[in-house]
């Protein structure tokens, strides 16, 4: 040992392992995440105009396990709450779905597939759509305008000319305090645009107020409630029967989306279902949405309850088993389809992505931009009895005017929409998430919707 200087240490190879991993860190660091991971450690799933797939994958945030933003925990919620709903009787089963930026973090099968609760639900679980077909039909319309076949701005007497003399209905008071009914000539055309955010006049048989006119929509079957009716049929029937509204002037939710189906069929020269296969189902690849169920796939249509009030009347006023085309039928623009969650999750990420989806590119960006704005300011009428209040129309989606003053929570812009059934779903763009629930609970669908929109953001926390 010499004097003056500090006694020399062995160094142990973990000592120098240590050291070299130190030093070399920063120059890992430049290195990013590595192959097949995000800068945060998730797997790298397909970008926004790829689509998305389910991802089991997350890491440990602080103090909170998530994925993609969303709690583990809070997700976990979602399955407790519904198998509560199904003990409930609001419906035999369900099928969530959410994701964000385009990958699938909760997909999940829950309850029963059939009324008597007997078949377990299953995520391939096909379930009628109801008004959930509009968006597809509407977005299909868009495409048409894109490629010049029309505008938005055309009187769709120009192809429909059924309805070239259509009347509206208004109501004027007298003197001695009783009211009278008169047809006034429309102060404008119906154009596309009417048509596609519901400001045409036309109206539905259930929701119309005056007596006359719902007998009218009855006794016609405008709706093909009680019988099978060709387009051609229905149109020229409806020609016949006054507006509750001048057109532009209110939103009225309506039958406005089947005259659409049938407006595109006159522009395109093809059947409905032909075009939209052609232009949405099949560059999507949702292969399980049908306008009828064919008898090989029947076993995995989901049932509403015996007891649900609404199920009779509105099973005979559906007849998915028979296929439009073969039956004398119109194909019904508003209300048709069949599909899967993960079906319709596609068409939603391609929205949410503006109008792409695994590369392939269906609607501009501008467009989608468009369509999901705000198209009733200025006109009397609400989408609450569907939305819940704080939400305008745009064309197909009803969009969210402002952060606060709905009844659940999301962001300026989402859009979202329902079906009779109890399917619904919704588009946030700010935060990149889509959301899909599948229930067939026709009585009780304007709280189901609610309750998982409530889920879904619960459980978003970053």
């Amino acid at each position: 040992m010499s004097h003056g200087r500090l006694p020399a240490r062995r160094l142990s190879l973990a000592t120098i392992a240590a050291a070299l991993i130190a030093a070399s860190a920063p120059a890992i660091a430049q290195m990013g995440p590595g192959p097949g991971r995000d800068d945060r450690g998730f797997e790298r799933g397909p970008g926004m105009d790829r689509g998305g797939r389910f991802e089991r994958d997350g890491r440990r945030g602080r103090g909170e396990e998530t994925i993609m933003g969303f709690s583990r925990e809070r997700l976990a919620r979602i399955a407790p709450v519904m198998r509560e709903q199904v003990d409930r009787g609001m419906f035999p089963g369900a099928v969530t779905l959410i994701a964000r930026r385009g990958r699938i973090i909760h997909f999940e099968a829950h309850g029963f597939r059939d009324a008597a609760k007997t078949q377990p639900m299953t995520r391939d679980t096909l379930f009628m759509l109801a008004s959930m077909t509009k968006p597809i039909v509407s977005t299909a319309a868009v495409m048409l305008i894109e490629q010049g076949k029309m505008k938005l701005g055309d009187p769709i007497a120009n192809w429909l000319t059924e309805l070239r003399d259509m009347k509206v209905q208004v109501e004027r008071r007298n003197a001695d305090g009783t009211t009278t009914t008169e047809d006034v000539a429309l102060a404008r055309p119906i154009t596309v645009q009417d048509l596609l955010r519901h400001t045409s006049g036309f109206t539905y048989a259930g929701s119309v107020r005056s007596p006359r006119l719902k007998q009218l929509l009855d006794d016609q079957n405008i709706e093909a409630r009680t019988a099978n009716i060709t387009g051609d049929e229905m149109l020229r029937r409806l020609g016949q029967i006054p507006l509750v509204h001048q057109p532009a002037t209110n939103f009225e939710y309506s039958i406005s989306t089947d005259v659409l189906g049938l407006l595109l069929e006159r522009v395109s020269g093809k059947r409905l279902d032909i075009l939209i296969k052609e232009m949405i189902l099949d560059p999507l690849d949702m292969r399980d949405t049908t306008w009828f169920v064919a008898e090989g796939r029947r076993s995995r249509l989901a049932e509403a309850l015996d007891a649900d009030p609404a199920k009779a009347d509105m099973w005979r006023a559906y007849r998915i088993f028979e296929n439009p085309a073969d039956n004398g039928q119109y194909f019904k623009g508003g209300a048709g389809l069949v599909s899967t969650a993960d079906n319709y999750f596609k068409f939603a990420q391609m929205i949410l992505n503006g109008g792409t989806f695994e590369g392939r590119r269906l609607v501009s960006t501008k467009w989608v931009e468009f369509m999901l704005s705000d198209h009733l300011i200025g006109m009397g009428g609400s989408t609450a009895a569907s939305t819940g209040p704080g939400y305008g129309f745009g064309l197909g989606f009803a969009v969210r005017r402002q952060d606060g003053f709905a009844v659940a929570p999301g962001s300026t812009g989402d859009a979202m929409w329902a079906g009779a059934w109890g399917t619904s779903f919704t588009i946030d763009p700010r935060e990149g998430v889509v959301g899909i629930l599948m229930a067939q609970g026709p009585s009780n669908r304007t709280h189901t919707r609610m309750l998982f929109k409530n889920l879904i953001y619960g459980a978003l926390v970053r």
